[in-house]
């Protein structure tokens, strides 16, 4: 096990963070909180989601938010999620240069979340990558370790999406504990066996603490050699489909 001596941090909180939150954030607050998590170092962050406003009020001013940001912060490493071709072209023609794109390794949490079978979601991670060609493109996986409706999701339905995603030209998979599921001793084993599986991939963690091993769940990855990972501020978060699930792992905890 080689321990690294610095991971990369992604600020996730202004996107999972904030959907969760039933008041609509005034867009002016979520643009000064972004600033603030940039002064404090931070050099990734994913700043809102592009969809649509009737499933997630809160991210209805993610063009807004967008704009401002990029404009304000021309270096930092602005993301933002999309769900669909539609979201990202929305999020390239306000100056994102770099989405996420979930895919759920269990079919019943992607009909819940997307309202599409993985096929389709697949075909859609297709399309994005033809259409929109100059954006970068991440995967998430999400209920890559549990999920709240299957249960125990097989490694193998995880290995499928991946390679998938090298087909289409994906270069970064985010391996998401959903529900806050997983324990150290699982996000190690399937931290080794994606690296050595995909070598030459680069793989980041989202992890949840719901359980409250998520910092533990971490250092596990860690000594399997992750060096990214998602967090988010104070620890807010949670999936809106996936009943029960917290927030995600405090960025500021990651840090200490």
């Amino acid at each position: 096990m080689e321990f690294p001596k610095k991971v990369n941090i992604i600020e996730v909180g202004p996107r999972d963070g904030f959907q969760n939150v039933k008041d609509f954030i005034d867009t002016d607050h979520k643009v000064k909180i972004i600033e603030l998590i940039q002064r404090s170092g931070v050099t990734a962050v994913e700043v809102t989601s592009f969809v649509h406003s009737k499933a997630i009020p809160q991210m209805a001013d993610a063009k807004e938010v967008a704009k401002r940001v990029r404009g304000m912060f021309p270096d930092l490493r602005a993301i933002a999620l999309v769900p669909n071709e539609r979201g990202a072209r929305n999020a390239f023609d306000c100056g994102i240069r770099e989405v996420s794109y979930v895919i759920s390794a269990s079919e019943a949490h992607n009909l819940a979340n997307v309202r599409r079978t993985i096929p389709e979601s697949l075909e859609g991670l297709r399309q994005i990558r033809e259409r929109v060609p100059d954006l970068v493109v991440r995967l998430d996986i999400a209920t890559a370790f549990g999920c709240p409706y299957e249960g125990e999701v097989p490694r193998e339905k995880v290995f499928l999406l991946i390679d998938e995603a090298l087909k289409a030209g994906i270069r970064e998979i985010v391996l998401c504990d959903t529900i806050g599921i997983a324990h150290p001793l699982q996000v190690a084993d399937l931290a080794k066996r994606v690296q050595e599986r995909y070598p030459q991939e680069t793989f980041t963690m989202h992890l949840h603490n719901t359980r409250g091993q998520g910092l533990a769940n971490i250092f596990a990855a860690m000594q399997q050699g992750i060096r990214s990972f998602e967090t988010s501020v104070g620890g807010l978060g949670g999936c809106p489909f996936a009943p029960g699930a917290a927030g995600n792992v405090a960025t500021e905890d990651l840090v200490n």
